[in-house]
């Protein structure tokens, strides 16, 4: 009978999650995407726009500490806190300065697919003018909702490339991860 009481207070695990879920949060996603980009904003609301899609879609926290790598086991909760924040905002403005490339484009999910404890959800974006290119979405209900953890866009992975590129800049700074997270405020 505890057993049972206990249930509802342990983490969802990946299979609670389906397959139209995944699909689902993706076209959330795109739609929302599209929302902002067609939106005629300033560039400057745009970002701002972008890094609440990140909080509502986004596993930002499981982003940012897998991005950060080994260093993240021995930073401090208020540096976790700082890095995950300026991240964010780093990858708004970084990411978010291109997104007007999209005006007119269009997205369509394809398929999706179990993968380990994860769903992959394929999706072919099509822009004005260029040849149609894929994008994969991992998604995973881990952290307790149903959010996206990294970006395969035509075989390069996103969150591959972020953790090189975030690792360089801690290496620079001599393992400094207060002054990274200084820099990152400025960067993008």
């Amino acid at each position: 009978m505890a057993a049972a009481t206990a249930l509802p207070l342990l983490p969802r695990t990946a299979a609670a999650m389906t397959q139209g879920q995944a699909s689902e949060l993706i076209t959330s996603v795109m739609r929302d995407v599209h929302g902002i980009i067609n939106s005629g904003a300033s560039e400057a609301r745009m970002i701002g726009q972008f890094a609440d899609l990140f909080d509502r879609y986004g596993d930002v926290p499981v982003i940012a500490r897998s991005v950060l790598g080994p260093p993240a086991r021995s930073a401090s909760a208020a540096q976790m806190a700082a890095f995950t924040t300026a991240f964010r905002d780093y990858l708004s403005r970084k990411y978010g300065r291109q997104f007007r490339r999209f005006v007119g484009a269009s997205v369509e999910v394809t398929g999706a697919r179990a993968v380990q404890s994860f769903y992959e959800v394929i999706t072919t974006m099509t822009m004005r003018g260029d040849a149609p290119f894929e994008v994969r979405w991992q998604v995973s209900d881990r952290s307790g909702r149903d959010l996206f953890f990294n970006l395969i866009i035509e075989g390069v992975n996103l969150l591959a490339a972020e953790r090189q590129e975030i690792g360089t800049m801690l290496e620079r700074r001599g393992g400094n991860i207060d002054q990274m997270i200084a820099d990152l405020r400025q960067a993008g």
